[in-house]
């Protein structure tokens, strides 16, 4: 009698466990920017784990989401000084937010986040 697949589903709930955290402290950015910088450290950790499970999908996601939105406030933070950092910084944050919930939801559903070809599921 084998364990594998009671390992199996051990595994996937542990590495969905940590994509939770990730997302919690994603979430926790707008109060504690700290927070921001710990979460990618998360994904990365477990990363290889997940490899070939439907959660590698919300690492990836949630890596996407920490380097795209570090571009988007290193460019806004500067900006500042003319009247498009605001809108920058504004727009980058709302895009963070929409990534987590987006992530967040099909994580709870037990969803993957990109179909076979690798586009991002929506909706």
């Amino acid at each position: 009698m084998t364990h594998e697949p009671q390992n199996a589903a051990d595994e996937i709930k542990s590495l969905k466990n940590i994509a939770t955290v990730v997302y919690a402290l994603q979430a926790a950015t707008i109060p504690l920017i700290i927070t921001y910088f710990i979460a990618p450290l998360f994904a990365y950790w477990k990363r290889k784990q997940a490899m070939g499970t439907w959660v590698e999908s919300h690492l990836r996601w949630q890596l996407n989401t920490f380097w795209f939105s570090l571009i988007g406030f290193m460019i806004g933070i500067p900006a500042l000084v003319t009247p498009f950092g605001s809108f920058i910084l504004a727009t980058t944050l709302l895009w963070l937010v929409y990534r987590i919930g987006q992530g967040w939801t099909r994580l709870s559903r037990g969803q993957s986040m990109f179909n076979e070809l690798g586009q991002a599921k929506v909706g």
